[in-house]
């Protein structure tokens, strides 16, 4: 399986994640705005809220993702942890790993990747998913027979058709039930279940 590296990536990413046998993260390839790569979507009170990670523009047209620096302007840590806590504060299970969250707001991790990595092997922890993360060591242009590309179609512009079954979600009887929001959201409402859901 190739993956791209995404911020707190949707439901989608971790339900391939989960199936795979093997995994590799491609981190040679184009940054591409307005993509997961720094961007996730939550679920509130007024329905689905993205939040994107400031990036420093690359002084090239192109820029690979390993080299993707993070912006300090902007106030952005504080602000997305105040709407994840505004979020999902009242779900089952926020208060349980909230405290290993709220570092990463905190701390400053200058390159996206690394702060997308760090954030991936935490919620595999939390999911109990004990596949190992490997990093492209180049970009990958030709795909191997047997391995499934998956840097393109996991997309907030471009739907997949993913679906997955309906589970809790504290604005439901609200909103309705919220697809393929970020993974954290299925963690905090459905807790130590949510790799059923995958």
């Amino acid at each position: 399986m190739l993956l791209s590296s995404f911020y707190l990536a949707p439901v989608e990413y971790y339900s391939v994640f989960f199936r795979a046998s093997s995994t590799v993260i491609e981190v040679y390839e184009n940054y591409q705005k307005q993509s997961y790569r720094n961007r996730c979507n939550i679920v509130g009170a007024n329905g689905s809220m993205a939040l994107s990670i400031p990036v420093e523009k690359p002084s090239a047209v192109k820029c690979r993702m390993k080299d993707v620096r993070i912006a300090d302007h902007g106030n952005w840590r504080h602000l997305h942890w105040n709407a994840i806590v505004s979020a999902y504060s009242s779900t089952p299970f926020f208060e349980y790993y909230a405290d290993e969250l709220q570092p990463f707001y905190e701390k400053r991790i200058p390159f996206l990747v690394d702060f997308n990595l760090q954030l991936h092997e935490l919620i595999c922890g939390w999911l109990r998913i004990e596949q190992p993360t490997n990093l492209s060591p180049e970009y990958v242009a030709e795909i191997p027979e047997g391995v499934a590309d998956h840097r393109e179609t996991i997309h907030p512009k471009r739907p997949s058709g993913f679906m997955t079954r309906p589970y809790y979600q504290v604005f439901r009887d609200k909103l309705g039930f919220i697809q393929n929001a970020s993974i954290i959201d299925l963690v905090f409402n459905m807790g130590n279940e949510a790799r059923l859901w995958l």
